[in-house]
This record gives C-alpha cells, sequence and structure tokens, in this order.
C-alpha cells in the first residue's frame, strides 16, 4: 500500500495529502526564475494522487512563461506548497514541493536531480 503524505503551507491555512510519493527516488531541483526563487524541491504525482484538503479559499493562482502550470501560494503566508498542471503528454499531474511535507526529517537526505528549466 503507498504512504500517504500530510502537507501544507507555512500559516497552516492550505492543507492536502498526497499518495504513492516515494521520497527514496529523486526529486527535482529547477533553476528557472521561480523554482531558484523560492528554493523548491519537486515531485511529480499523478493529480488523482493529490488531495487538498482546506484552503482552498486561500489560494492564489499564479501562471508564468508557458502558463501550463498553475503555481498556486497562500495568500496568507505566500508559501507555495503545490502546483497542477499537464505532463508532456497532456496528463494532469501535481508538482508538489516537497519541503512542505509534514514528515520531511532532513531535506539534505534526498536524492536530487538538478533540472534546467531555465532554458525551457
Amino acid at each position: 500500500m503507498d504512504k500517504t503524505h500530510q502537507g501544507g503551507c507555512h500559516c497552516g491555512a492550505v492543507r492536502y495529502e498526497v499518495t504513492g510519493l516515494d521520497l527514496s527516488k529523486p526529486v527535482i531541483a529547477c533553476n528557472c526564475s521561480m523554482c531558484q526563487k523560492s528554493g523548491t524541491l519537486l515531485a511529480f504525482v499523478p493529480a488523482a494522487s493529490f488531495t487538498l484538503k482546506s484552503g482552498g479559499d486561500h489560494l492564489q493562482d499564479y501562471f508564468f512563461n508557458h502558463k501550463v502550470i498553475d503555481h498556486s501560494f497562500c495568500r496568507t503566508c505566500g508559501v507555495k506548497s503545490f502546483a497542477r498542471g499537464k505532463n508532456p503528454d497532456g496528463t494532469e499531474m501535481a508538482a508538489i514541493n516537497v519541503r512542505c511535507l509534514d514528515d520531511l526529517e532532513d531535506v539534505r537526505k534526498l536524492d536530487v536531480n538538478w533540472f534546467d528549466g531555465r532554458s525551457r
């Protein structure tokens, strides 16, 4: 059975759960203007594996560049704990900022793949 992770923003207004996320697999550190400035570490899951539990009314949508990913952030604390969009094949996905997971004990233990989003 897949482990369920809980996560959310800093102030606690936005809460979600995600299943099927294996933190022993590499996460993505992207150098696009958004990820580099926010320090995001991403793991991608199918949209069906992500459930927003609370705080939808606290989210502000933000689109940039190709405008295919909704980089939602909490209007109260400003934290971007997840994003939603489509994979290149058109399937819907959620991009989880693993730094916002409640059970992430040590970010230094993650296997990180560096992605050159700046060149895309």
